[in-house]
């Protein structure tokens, strides 16, 4: 059996799957803030999780934690994680240390990847990737997380692919508005400011607990300013998805994240968007990029099942 670990900025989802990648345990809690706090997430899940199983944690074959920022997989390092405020924090050495098994720390979207491709190709329990459409199985495959932010895990022929520097797939931080605002990355007008939900929450402010489908639900009950930022999600997402496809070709584009919870509608959209597209560009048509999109159901926690799943490539 192994671990995964879903460390976000205010919730940690945590499994336990078996050789086969079938989730057999699930925990949740809320995620703290500074490394003792993170440091305290990872060993309580941990145990839980060895409490359900019936089993001590040394005999976790490996435990994998996907967590948001910057992180050095050779060492286990994370970099900067800014919204859980870690520095140059070692937490694969620090976790291994504490819990007696093999650690391995990766980018949060990079694990999702992974375990979005398990999943479109049928490698895991817990539901099917959604959608109407879309290749039944996949060689390569781009997951776009639309959270608080917006970026992309790459899985080509079947292996995660990092880039050089490991930025790869960060297309949150390409320019698409000149004359739109700054970007928390100096930046001016870049994707995720347009079609992520800080960026939604941003253009529609309200105290509800969600933005996203407060302006989902005006847009569609006619008020011009939703329905214009919802044409704005849908373009952005669409260009997210161009995006991929020409840079990487790859056969599936998965979205996933906290603004899929839209669910059909916005896949709905987006393929809209694509068609249009495509209508006025027979290079674009042939592509047939509103065939390629589908969505992550809710009920599946891609980055803890991928973190998992990194663990036994990285100690099998």
């Amino acid at each position: 059996m192994r671990v995964g670990i879903d460390i976000g900025g205010t919730k940690t989802a945590a499994v336990v799957v078996d050789r086969n990648g079938t989730v057999l345990h699930e925990v949740k809690q809320p995620t703290g803030y500074g490394a003792e706090e993170v440091i305290s997430t990872v060993t309580q899940v941990t145990r839980q999780l060895a409490d359900r199983a019936g089993c001590p944690v040394s005999d976790f074959r490996s435990i994998g934690i996907g967590i948001p920022g910057a992180v050095n997989t050779a060492t286990g390092r994370v970099d900067h994680a800014v919204n859980l405020g870690l520095v140059e924090f070692e937490l694969g050495a620090e976790s291994a240390r504490l819990l007696g098994s093999p650690v391995v720390v990766e980018n949060d979207v990079n694990a999702a990847a992974v375990g979005a491709y398990r999943l479109v190709n049928g490698g895991v329990g817990g539901g099917a990737a959604g959608g109407d459409s879309g290749p039944a199985s996949t060689g390569s495959l781009a997951y776009l997380n639309l959270g608080t932010g917006l970026a992309a895990g790459i899985v080509l022929d079947g292996s995660l692919w990092r880039g050089a520097t490991g930025v790869a797939g960060e297309i949150g931080h390409i320019p698409v508005d000149p004359s739109g605002v700054i970007c928390t990355c100096g930046q001016r007008g870049c994707l995720e400011t347009i079609s992520s939900g800080s960026g939604i929450s941003r253009q529609w402010p309200t105290d509800s607990s969600s933005p996203v489908h407060d302006m989902m639900r005006a847009a569609t009950e006619g008020d011009e300013v939703a329905v214009r930022i919802r044409d704005m999600l849908f373009d952005g997402v669409a260009t997210g998805v161009r995006l991929l496809v020409l840079s990487v070709d790859v056969q599936s584009v998965v979205l996933g994240g906290g603004v899929t919870s839209l669910g059909q509608p916005l896949l709905d959209g987006v393929r809209g968007v694509l068609r249009t597209w495509s209508s006025s560009s027979p290079f674009l048509e042939s592509l047939r990029l509103d065939e390629r999109i589908r969505y992550i159901p809710d009920s599946f926690s891609a980055a803890a099942i991928g973190a998992a799943l990194i663990g036994e490539k990285t100690h099998d």
